[in-house]
């Protein structure tokens, strides 16, 4: 019997305010380059007043549901478990993830008084990024935001690894584990961020278990969670973790366990604008394509494809005609 959903993730909610900024400006302001970092409102708020050009982009965001919104963009159905307040940003939140063809949770509870989370993404020259989050309404997320009947419908849960730095992200990520096991749903989990991985490890080990049927990281997040100096160790050693992975590599490609053989895909040439949500569309789109009947290395290829289409431009999504072009080319 066929699911309604192919995937569904659970993940921080997220309104992303992207920047243009110079490295001079994170130097200034003392804002580590390159990570994701947790701040107070005051703090992003006194950023963004420093910024001084007006060229911003918004949309609703969060690690998971940029991954759901693409398995959504190629033609997949996806649910989004997340939580937002009853404010303007939490109001935009909702309608754009309903533009995007996504389902959540948000349209079947009534929405707590708050602040809905806000991500700080700053773009440097060299395309690098640099979030400073205000989780907002989203440090909260819990079991209750989890919608059991549209869990058991789906394909694969996909988790995000952000969800390790709250205490009730970390129930809600357990039992999400849990109804999909329980149901026949295939369990899948993205690393995140090295810098999550090194300060909330026991959590990921936590929620892993035994192990999941599917993980993506970039190297850095490979060698810092097996503990690795190396990546040839640090893929050895993720067998352990997950049934089948794909590690990421930038300009380099990424590289897959199929659970028999490792797969290289091969990077498209670009030249990067903003690697903002990269590794999410490259989750998204190879979740998208072995759901609908893609073998690894297709996925693989189609994911690379569409990671290296949404770097070359600013803003972590693509355009409808962009993606019928990549659907186009693959075949």
């Amino acid at each position: 019997m066929s699911k309604k959903y192919d995937v569904y993730g659970i993940g921080n909610a997220l309104v992303d305010l992207e920047f243009k900024v110079n490295d001079q400006f994170l130097y200034d302001h003392k804002v580590q380059k390159g990570l994701m970092t947790l701040v107070d409102e005051d703090t992003q708020f006194r950023l963004i007043g420093a910024i001084d050009n007006g060229d911003m982009n918004r949309k609703s965001g969060g690690s998971a549901a940029n991954s759901v919104i693409a398995v959504s963009q190629f033609g997949g159905n996806s649910f989004y478990s997340c939580k937002v307040a009853n404010d303007e940003y939490g109001d935009f939140y909702l309608k754009d993830m309903n533009d995007a063809g996504v389902d959540t949770n948000l349209d079947k509870k009534e929405r707590e008084d708050g602040v809905t989370g806000k991500c700080l993404v700053m773009i440097t020259p060299d395309a690098d990024r640099t979030m400073n989050t205000f989780l907002g309404a989203t440090t909260n997320l819990s079991t209750n935001e989890i919608d059991e009947y549209a869990l058991k419908d789906s394909q694969y849960l996909y988790l995000e690894g952000y969800l390790t730095t709250s205490v009730t992200g970390v129930e809600a990520m357990k039992l999400g584990k849990k109804l999909a096991e329980d149901n026949g749903v295939k369990t899948a989990i993205t690393l995140s961020d090295p810098s999550i991985v090194q300060f909330f490890k026991e959590k990921f080990v936590d929620v892993i278990g035994a192990s999941v049927d599917l993980l993506f990281c970039n190297e850095d997040e490979a060698m810092s969670f097996t503990g690795k100096d190396n990546l040839a160790e640090a893929r050895e050693a993720m067998k352990s973790e997950a049934h089948r992975f794909v590690i990421t590599q930038g300009s380099n490609g990424a590289m897959i366990w199929d659970g028999d053989t490792f797969i290289d895909i091969e990077a498209y040439k670009v030249k990067a604008v903003d690697t903002n949500g990269a590794g999410d569309m490259f989750a998204g789109a190879f979740l998208y394509g072995i759901t609908n009947g893609m073998t690894f290395a297709s996925a693989g290829k189609l994911a690379s494809m569409a990671s290296s289409k949404v770097v070359s431009q600013f803003g972590p999504r693509l355009k409808w005609h962009e993606v019928q072009a990549i659907l186009h080319d693959l075949k």
